[in-house]
């Protein structure tokens, strides 16, 4: 559910209508009772989503047998979702636009870190419950997002999905250079949960300052958080300086080149 709730996010940020779905479902031996139970609750989850979303599945395939004498792969329902955009006048884009705009989360913040690529990569934890997800609570928010771009409230719109809040502000300011001044605006939610949980329904938008209060109207009812503004270039989170774009962007870029990097030397040394 949450494969064909984020694709539709994905299109909504954008401006768009989500329309249909075709997928790519990748599983080990269905004659393991294990492996079949989790492809059956796969195409549950994701029926059930699809319906939600009225975005119908035109095609997809499914590949079993993907596994090892070690055991199967971890079940990957993959989703493709294609959207229409009616004019390219309401076309929106993830980057933050102009120093000094404010910065909001719609949705709301939950004590949840459960499957999140922190808990998994820097704490070391495999296996967590699924992140929390509420579809009624998606589809709220994908409706308001929707009136909020046609209403030209938004400056920049980008979904919170892997590696959470931190990440999401981060890909939001790379594009054009600029920074964050944030702070969280929960103090019950753990800060490694504030932001690096993935939890689900919420996305990062920017809003220009004059539009605020037209902003704040139009979200009465609706969860929302104000966490900050944008700034020349720093990251401040909770007060705390955590760097420059260009420092975040470096690493962000050359990820996948500096792992092989190290990969590679760790080799060399073991041969010698």
């Amino acid at each position: 559910m949450i494969a064909v709730a984020e694709a539709a996010r994905n299109i909504v940020c954008s401006g768009g209508q989500p329309l249909g779905v075709t997928n790519c479902l990748n599983f080990g031996n269905p004659y393991d009772p294990e492996v079949y139970y989790q492809f059956v609750q796969a195409i549950q989850g994701m029926g059930e989503a699809c319906r939600k979303f009225d975005t119908p599945v035109t095609g997809g395939n499914v590949s079993f047998y993907n596994q090892n004498p070690d055991g199967a792969v971890y079940p990957t329902p993959t989703i493709g979702m294609v959207g229409l955009l009616e004019s390219v006048k309401d076309k929106m884009t993830l980057d933050f636009k102009e120093e000094g705009d404010l910065i909001f989360m719609l949705g709301k913040s939950n004590n949840d870190i459960a499957s999140s690529e922190y808990l998994h990569k820097i704490q070391g934890v495999e296996f967590s419950p699924a992140p929390y997800f509420n579809i009624d609570e998606e589809l709220k928010l994908h409706q308001k997002l929707a009136e909020l771009i046609k209403k030209k409230l938004v400056r920049s719109a980008h979904d919170v999905s892997e590696g959470g809040l931190f990440v999401t502000l981060s890909e939001s300011a790379f594009p054009n250079g600029l920074g964050f001044d944030v702070v969280a605006s929960d103090f019950k939610i753990r800060k490694d949960a504030y932001w690096f949980g993935e939890s689900q329904g919420r996305v990062v938008v920017s809003v220009a300052p004059e539009n605020k209060g037209e902003f704040r109207r139009t979200m009465v009812g609706h969860p929302m958080e104000e966490l900050g503004f944008v700034t020349k270039g720093s990251f401040e989170v909770d007060g705390m300086d955590w760097g420059n774009v260009l420092e975040w962007k470096d690493k962000y870029d050359r990820a996948i080149e500096n792992l092989l990097a190290g990969e590679v030397t760790e080799s060399a040394l073991s041969a010698l």
